[in-house]
Formats: C-alpha cells, structure tokens, sequence
C-alpha cells in the first residue's frame, strides 16, 4: 500500500469513528435515566413527583423528537396508537384511557420503568433522566387542551 493510500484510509476510519461518537453522545449533562437511577418506583411515590422541566414549548419539542425515536412503533406518530403492532398499546392522547396514571411522576415512571405486560421499560434507551421529562411534556401536550397542564415558562413558550 502507499503511504497516501494509507493517510487517507486512515483518516477515512478516524472520520468514521469520531461521526460513530458524536452520533451516540448524549444531549444533557444529567443523571442517567437507566438502572443507576434506582429501583423501578412504585406508584405511590410516583405520584409524589414533580417534574423539574417545565411544561414549554421547548422541552415539548425535545420530548416530541425522542418520542418519534423510541415510541411510534407502538403509539403511532400521533399517539393514537392506531398502528398494527402486538401489544395493545394506549392512546396517549385521551388521558382517561391511561391505566398508569397522567401525574408528572406517573408518566415518568410509565416511561422508565414500563407500564403493565405489554409496555417495555426505555431507561436503557432514553440515556437521560432529563429526556424521560421531556418525552413526558410531550405526551401531556397531546391531550386536549383542557386537559394540559398550564405553561411553566413563558419566557420559552
């Protein structure tokens, strides 16, 4: 091989990895969402919690774009959950049909640690804390808007 044949290759690979990398980076500097968050919770100290993100326009669109990553296969790019899949999975857009419950702490437990038989946990798949309240704004505002919590921040809305 010739040495610019093996400068480009080379740089070719390191190119690669350093795109592998950034790819797989995370995008918050929280805790991490997977099992060294704790135990699963249960449902009454779910309850308990309150999100610290603020339900804004923000933090919904940063939900909507790891819900479109991690949840359509089931719930549908609406959230009707009108797609063909096995599991029989909720519509999040009519709060009353949530089994789980639709408190802040409730959605997030759902999330993280999974909902019944059919709904897996995501803490290994959301790799921040942080995202886990995010995704949980985003399906809050898919309820009618009667239904949705009050803005938090309006300097972000």
């Amino acid at each position: 091989m010739s040495r610019r044949f093996t400068a480009r290759f080379l740089l070719i690979v390191t190119t690669f990895s350093a795109a592998i990398a950034v790819s797989t980076a995370t995008w918050s500097d929280d805790k991490p969402a997977g099992k060294s968050s704790g135990a699963p919770l249960t449902r009454e100290d779910a309850r308990k919690l309150k999100s610290p993100v603020p339900f804004s326009k923000a933090s919904i669109a940063r939900g909507k774009i790891l819900y479109l990553r991690a949840c359509t296969e089931c719930h549908g790019a609406d959230g009707k959950s009108l797609v063909d899949v096995v599991a029989n999975a909720t519509d999040l857009t009519n709060p009353k049909a949530w089994k789980s419950g639709t408190s802040d702490g409730e959605i997030f437990r759902s999330i993280r640690d999974g909902a019944g038989e059919a709904m897996p946990p995501f803490a290994d798949k959301v790799s921040k804390e942080e995202d886990l309240w995010h995704m949980a704004n985003y399906l809050r505002s898919l309820w009618p808007e009667s239904a949705r919590p009050k803005s938090r921040n309006s300097a972000t809305n």
